[in-house]
């Protein structure tokens, strides 16, 4: 709101101001801001205090304990075959063994049901009818855990009432103190300990407003014994349910660390391999460049066509070289920096086919399709793709002839990379594999959600087809912001 601020605070000397004429007040915009503070439950805005916004929680908290759904089917379930119970029961008793808590449960419903009809001062009807109020509560835990609460609360009620001839007996009779002790036990370990809380101070709000709702004798005795009671049956239970939590995230963390420890393992078993592998075949492949170089220079008057062959496989030795010490290099040191060069892409898979051409392979290709720009981790996935397969085909296949296909479609990538069956009188013998280049394609098309089918021809060869998904970009909207 605007603050009105007179000329002399303003800053003009109070000389100034003559009788008569005093200048018109000059105004100055201050805006207020109020700070955020937080808002009532029911959205009324007002600042609520820590205290209210407390008792909102616990009384929420009441709401999705015992009144939410408070009647839901929730069957207790029978125990696992793992269960200890379980395990250390042979023979017939094994069979009826996961069903042994629901026969406790019912065990003691009865044991109430036995103590309304025996312990009771009234003929054999309203016994019995006390009897039933004190079994179906009990029974009711099985199924409808915070139902049952309820039910034992009413229970109680009625049996007070019917249970004496003075009006102003009390409602704790022995049958209906005994089941309601056991709902309270079998909620709380079917349910949590705050539940367990608050079923404790309803159960003390009952026994104290029942004489006054219901005309009921203030048995102060019998309240005491209830509340004290029942107070340490519930934190028997909460102290096990506090364990059974405990004991349930130490399984978890150790199963963490188990997998933990066994994923270290397994990295440091390969990177030991890879690091084997570096050194054996890097020396190999350095020995097979040197002796490519100096071959030429071993023989008199070698012919071009001996040159150009030791010149490719001096820089096929070297691009492997470089390709491995590139990769293992990785896990060779851990401060290892990835060189700057540029991954290969499929703008390089002409150079690829040239290089296959020189070792002997006769490969044709076919684009088609708007050839287009695709992600980096696509090209580089399917010019690793051509390549394997390619290299297969020079094992397996010597003499034969290769098409590489490479499709441009809507949504991806097709590549389909078929080899001819090799020549029947072929001086070269294909070389055994153990199909780890097609598992490293299927790796590389899964990583990218893709699709590959590797399968022989009915010529006698091998094609290799793969799709590659690629996500549309979404079209930009038209005009500015």
């Amino acid at each position: 709101m605007p603050r009105v601020v007179p000329e002399t605070e303003a800053g003009e000397p109070d000389s100034k101001v003559t009788s008569g004429h005093r200048p018109p007040p000059t105004v100055f915009p201050v805006t207020e801001t109020t700070p955020p503070h937080p808002t009532g439950p029911f959205g009324s805005g007002r600042p609520r205090s820590p205290e209210f916004r407390l008792a909102a929680d616990a009384l929420a908290g009441l709401r999705q304990d015992l009144f939410h759904d408070a009647f839901a089917y929730r069957p207790l379930p029978p125990l696992g075959p793992d269960s200890r119970f379980v395990r250390r029961r042979s023979g017939r008793l094994r069979e009826y063994a996961p069903w042994g808590r629901h026969a406790v449960v019912a065990l003691f419903g009865l044991l109430a049901l036995w103590i309304a009809l025996f312990r009771a001062d009234t003929s054999m009807g309203p016994a019995m009818i006390c009897g039933l109020l004190a079994l179906a509560p009990v029974l009711l835990t099985l199924v409808r855990p915070a139902g049952a609460f309820w039910l034992s609360l009413a229970g109680c009620t009625v049996t007070g009432i019917i249970s004496g001839s003075d009006p102003m007996s009390s409602n704790w009779t022995p049958s209906s103190f005994f089941s309601h002790l056991v709902v309270l036990t079998v909620v709380a370990i079917r349910t949590r300990p705050r539940t367990a809380a608050w079923m404790w101070a309803l159960t003390g709000a009952y026994s104290f407003f029942d004489a006054s709702l219901f005309g009921h004798a203030y048995d102060q005795d019998a309240i005491a014994q209830m509340m004290f009671v029942s107070a340490l049956i519930l934190l028997v239970v909460a102290v096990r349910h506090v364990r059974k939590e405990a004991a349930l995230e130490v399984t978890a963390q150790q199963t963490v660390t188990e997998h933990e420890r066994s994923r270290r393992t397994l990295l440091e078993e390969r990177t030991t391999i890879a690091r084997e592998l570096h050194d054996v075949v890097a020396h190999h492949m350095s020995v097979v460049a040197i002796q490519a170089e100096a071959a030429p220079y071993r023989v008199e008057n070698p012919p071009p066509e001996l040159e150009k062959a030791f010149v490719t496989i001096r820089e096929n030795a070297v691009a492997a070289l470089t390709e491995l010490r590139r990769v293992l290099g990785v896990v060779r040191a851990e401060d290892y920096e990835a060189p700057d060069a540029p991954q290969p892409t499929l703008a390089d898979l002409d150079r690829l086919l040239a290089n296959v051409r020189e070792a002997g392979l006769t490969v044709d290709k076919a684009v088609t399709g708007a050839v287009r720009e695709l992600p980096q981790g696509v090209e580089l996935s399917a010019y690793r793709i051509v390549q394997e397969a390619l290299s297969n085909t020079l094992r397996h296949a010597p003499g034969a002839s290769a098409r590489v296909e490479v499709s441009y479609v809507l949504g991806g990538l097709g590549l389909r990379v078929v080899n001819g069956p090799p020549p029947a009188p072929s001086l070269l013998k294909p070389s055994p594999g153990a199909g780890h280049g097609l598992t490293g394609m299927r790796e590389r098309v899964t990583m990218l959600d893709g699709e590959m089918t590797a399968a022989r021809t009915t010529e006698g060869g091998y094609e290799v087809a793969v799709f590659l998904p690629v996500a549309t970009p979404a079209a930009e909207p038209e005009g500015g912001a």
